[in-house]
C-alpha cells in the first residue's frame, strides 16, 4: 500500500506535468512569441513533458504495479533521466543564441555536449550494473553505493551553463538573464537536497517550477519587445505622416498670406503667426514618443483651423464646447488630423453650405471623451483611402499609448461624428502645477 510520501510524490509529478503542458500550450499559441524563443520553449517543454510522464509512470509502476513489472519501471526511470538531462545542452545553445554568439566551435557548447554524452553512456552502463541503481525482481528501486556518480555530469552541465550565462551577461537583457538564472539555480538547489535526502521528488518539483518561471520571464521579455516594436512603428507612421504634409496646403496658405499683405496687413500677420504655430507643432511632434497634454494638441488644432478660417472666410465655423482646457494627455497628432479630415471632406465648396465643426470634451467616471462633429458629406464620401489610413494610424496609437479608443459614426442631419475616449490612468493624468 502507498504511504503518504508516495501520494505526495504523485501529486508533485502531476502538478509538474500540468505546468509543463501549460507552458507547451503557450509556446505554441502566443502570437507575439518569436523564434528562436518559440522553438527553444517548445523543445524544452516537450522534453519536460516526456520527463514528467516518465516519472509519473515510474511512480505508478513502483507503488501500484504488482510484482513482475520491473521492466516498465526500469524503462520509465531511464527515460526520465534521459529527457531531463537533454534540457541542459539545449539551454547552453539557447543562452549562446540569445547573446548573439556562434554555437559552432564554442567552448561552452562543446563542453556541454561532451559532458552530456558521458552522462548518456553512464546512464546506459547503469542498466547493466547494480553499483549505481537497480531494481529487484519484486519491482523495488534501490540506490547503489556509487549513485552520486550518476548525478555528477548533470551538476557539471549546470556549472557549464552558469559559466556560460556569466560570460554572456552583458549580451543578454535583464529578463533573459534572470530567466536562465532561475532555471539553473532552482533545480540545482533541489538536486543538492535530493542527493542527501531520498524522499520527495525535489528535482521534479524544482525543474517544473523553474521552467514556469523561465516561461514567465521570456514571455515578459517578448511582450516588452512586441509593444516596443509596435510603438516604434507607430512613431514612424507619425513621422511619415508629418513629412508627407500636403504641399498644396503650404502653397495655398502662403499665397493667401501674399494677397493679405496688401489687402489686410494685420490679418496677414495673424495668419502668418497661426501658420508658423501650426508648422512648429507638426515638426515638434516628430520627436514626441509619449503622450502630450491635451492643451498642446488643442493649440495645434486651433492654429490649423485659424489658417483655414482665414483662407475660407465665411465658409468655415468652429465651436469649442468646454469651459476650461481639460487636464489629460493624448498621443500627439490625434485631434488635429481628425479636424483636418473634416475640412478636406467638405472641400469648402462655395455651392455647399458652410462647414461647421464642433469640438466637445466631456468627463465621466471612466475617463474623458473628445467628440468632433461636422455637417460635411460624411466620412464614407471620401474618394480615396488616405483618411482611412490616417484614422487607422490614430486608432493604433491611441490603443498603444494610452489604451484609448476611436469610433466613427454618422451625424444626425448629415455629417460625421468622431468619438475619442481616453481612460483615466495615473500615467496619463496631467497634474496641475
Amino acid at each position: 500500500m502507498p504511504d503518504w510520501m508516495d501520494i505526495v510524490n504523485i501529486i508533485v509529478v502531476v502538478s509538474g506535468l500540468t505546468l509543463v503542458l501549460s507552458g507547451l500550450f503557450f509556446a505554441f499559441t502566443l502570437p507575439f512569441l518569436k523564434n528562436p524563443d518559440r522553438g527553444y520553449l517548445i523543445t524544452v517543454f516537450t522534453l519536460l513533458t516526456f520527463y514528467c510522464l516518465s516519472d509519473l509512470t515510474s511512480q505508478l509502476s513502483l507503488v501500484y504495479f504488482p510484482e513482475g513489472h520491473m521492466m516498465i519501471s526500469k524503462i520509465a526511470v531511464f527515460s526520465e533521466s534521459l529527457f531531463s538531462s537533454m534540457c541542459l545542452p539545449v539551454l547552453t545553445m539557447f543562452i549562446l543564441t540569445g547573446a548573439g554568439k556562434k554555437i559552432k566551435g564554442n567552448l561552452f557548447f562543446i563542453s556541454s555536449v561532451t559532458t552530456w554524452s558521458i552522462y548518456f553512456m553512464l546512464l546506459c552502463y547503469t542498466q547493466f550494473t547494480q553499483s549505481i541503481y537497480y531494481f529487484t525482481e519484486d519491482n523495488i528501486y534501490h540506490r547503489g553505493p556509487y549513485y552520486p556518480i550518476l548525478l555528477t555530469p548533470p551538476v557539471i552541465l549546470m556549472i557549464i551553463n552558469m559559466l556560460c550565462l556569466a560570460s554572456c551577461k552583458n549580451d543578454l537583457s535583464k529578463r533573459q538573464f534572470f530567466a536562465f538564472l532561475i532555471y539553473l539555480m532552482l533545480p540545482l538547489f533541489c538536486m543538492a537536497i535530493q542527493m542527501v535526502w531520498y524522499g520527495i521528488l525535489m528535482v521534479v518539483l524544482g525543474t517544473s517550477l523553474a521552467a514556469a518561471f523561465m516561461l514567465y520571464f521570456i514571455l515578459w521579455e517578448q511582450m516588452h519587445l512586441y509593444l516596443k516594436q509596435r510603438e516604434e512603428i507607430a512613431g514612424q507612421k507619425i513621422s511619415i505622416m508629418m513629412l508627407e504634409m500636403r504641399p498644396h496646403f503650404i502653397y495655398n496658405t502662403l499665397t493667401s498670406i501674399y494677397y493679405l499683405c496688401e489687402q489686410d496687413s494685420k490679418k496677414a500677420q495673424q495668419v502668418t503667426l497661426d501658420f508658423s504655430t501650426y508648422l512648429r507643432k507638426n515638426f515638434t511632434a516628430i520627436s514626441k514618443k509619449d503622450t502630450i497634454p491635451f492643451a498642446e494638441e488643442l493649440e495645434h488644432t486651433k492654429a490649423y483651423l485659424s489658417v483655414e478660417m482665414a483662407r475660407f472666410e465665411g465658409r468655415l465655423f468652429v465651436e469649442y464646447d468646454f469651459r476650461k482646457t481639460p487636464l489629460f494627455r493624448i498621443p500627439p497628432l490625434t485631434l488635429q488630423p481628425i479636424v483636418e479630415n473634416s475640412v478636406k471632406h467638405h472641400s469648402l465648396d462655395p455651392d455647399m453650405e458652410p462647414l461647421r465643426i464642433s469640438i466637445r470634451v466631456s468627463e465621466s467616471a471612466e475617463g474623458n471623451t473628445i467628440t468632433v462633429e461636422d455637417n460635411g458629406p460624411g466620412f464614407e464620401a471620401a474618394d480615396n483611402n488616405e483618411p482611412h489610413i490616417a484614422l487607422k494610424n490614430i486608432r493604433e496609437r491611441l490603443k498603444l499609448m494610452c489604451n484609448g479608443t476611436l469610433s466613427i459614426s454618422p451625424r444626425e442631419g448629415g455629417g460625421t461624428r468622431v468619438h475619442i475616449f481616453i481612460p483615466f490612468s495615473g500615467k496619463l493624468l496631467m497634474k496641475e502645477s
